[in-house]
C-alpha cells in the first residue's frame, strides 16, 4: 500500500481536532512528526485532501470523503488487534451450540447478545436439532454446547428448567369442539410430528399413537401445519403461547393422560472448556433460569 495506517490515523485526527497542534498532543507526538507524515500522505495521494488556512487545516472534497473511509479502515485495523489479542489469552474463534427444536430460543438469544457484547471476536454457530440428532452432537463433539433433555452417561449437565408438551388442535378442527377424548378416539385422527435429526438411532418424543402421522422436519412446520387445522400435535407450550392467547391454537382434554415434561439441560462436551465456551454457558444458564422462573411466575 502507498499509505499506512499511522498517516490516516495522522489525517483523521487533524480532521477531527482541527490543527496539526491539536493532532500531535492527541497522538503524543511532536507537531513536527504529524506534519512530516502528512506530508509522506499528500505526496502518494493524487489531489490534496487538506488545505492550510493559518494554524488550521481545512478539508477538501476529496478529503471528506477519504476521511470516512479511514475511519472504516482504522476501526478495522483496532478490530483485528483486539481479536489476536483474545485469541492470544485462549479464547475460541467460534463457539457452537446445539439445541434442541422442543426448547423456546429467546433466552438463548438474549444469551448470545450478552456473549457478543463481552466477546464481540468470538463467532457463534447454532445447530438446530430433534431428539438424539442433539445428543448425537454432543457425543460426536460437534458442539461445544448442548441444550438436550437427556444425559448421557458419563456427562454432568445443569438444569436449566422444564419444557411442557401441550395436545393442541386449531379451533377449526373437528377434535376442538369435543369436550374430552380418550386415547383410543385420539388414535383415529392424524398427528403431526417432527422427525428425529439423528443418524445413528431414532428417538421419538412421546405419544405416538395415530395411525395416520404426517413426519416434518422442522418444528415450526408442525406448527404451521396443525394451526391450518390439518392435524394435532403436541407443542412446547413456550413455542406457542401467543397462538393459544390469540385463540389460533386450543389445547385438548385428554382423558386420563398425564402431563407431558421434558427437562432441559446444559451440557459442555469437554471436561476443559475454553473461556468463550465457558463464558458463552453461564449467559445461557442465566438467560434460561431467569426465563423459566418468569414463565412459572405468570402461570401462578
Amino acid at each position: 500500500m502507498k499509505v499506512n495506517l499511522e498517516q490516516w490515523a495522522a489525517f483523521v485526527a487533524v480532521v477531527e481536532e482541527g490543527s496539526f497542534a491539536k493532532a500531535a498532543e492527541r497522538l503524543n507526538k511532536s507537531q513536527s512528526s504529524v506534519s512530516y507524515t502528512l506530508e509522506q500522505l499528500r505526496q502518494r495521494l493524487p489531489a490534496p485532501v487538506l488545505h492550510l488556512q493559518g494554524r488550521k487545516a481545512e478539508v477538501t472534497e476529496l478529503g471528506k470523503v477519504l476521511y470516512r473511509q479511514a475511519l472504516t479502515l482504522l476501526k478495522r485495523a483496532e478490530d483485528i488487534e483486539d481479536s489476536a489479542a483474545y485469541l492470544a489469552r485462549g479464547w475460541e474463534a467460534e463457539v457452537s451450540v446445539a439445541v434442541d427444536a422442543l426448547y423456546h430460543l429467546e433466552p438463548l438469544y438474549c444469551a448470545l447478545q450478552s456473549f457478543s457484547d463481552r466477546s464481540p471476536h468470538t463467532r457463534v454457530r447454532i445447530l438446530e436439532t430433534t431428539l438424539s440428532g442433539t445428543e448425537e452432537a454432543l457425543l460426536t463433539r460437534k458442539a461445544h454446547i448442548v441444550l438436550v433433555g437427556r444425559i448421557p452417561v458419563g456427562f454432568v449437565g445443569f438444569h436449566l428448567g422444564d419444557a411442557h408438551m401441550l395436545p393442541v388442535v386449531s379451533p377449526t378442527h373437528p377434535l376442538a369442539q369435543t369436550e374430552s377424548i380418550s386415547e383410543d378416539a385420539l388414535s383415529q385422527w392424524r398427528q403431526i410430528v417432527v422427525r428425529d435429526t439423528g443418524t445413528r438411532r431414532e428417538q421419538d418424543a412421546g405419544w405416538l399413537s395415530a395411525d395416520q402421522r404426517w413426519t416434518v422436519s422442522q418444528m415450526s412446520t408442525s406448527i404451521e401445519i396443525v394451526t391450518e387445522g390439518l392435524g394435532f400435535a403436541f407443542l412446547p407450550q413456550a413455542k406457542i403461547r401467543r397462538l393459544l392467547r390469540e385463540g389460533k391454537l386450543v389445547t385438548l382434554n385428554i382423558e386420563n393422560f398425564n402431563r407431558r415434561t421434558i427437562p432441559l439441560h446444559l451440557i459442555l462436551s469437554t471436561t476443559s472448556p475454553g473461556p468463550g465456551t465457558t463464558a458463552l454457558s453461564e449467559e445461557i444458564k442465566k438467560a434460561y433460569v431467569s426465563s423459566f422462573k418468569t414463565g412459572a411466575a405468570s402461570r401462578t
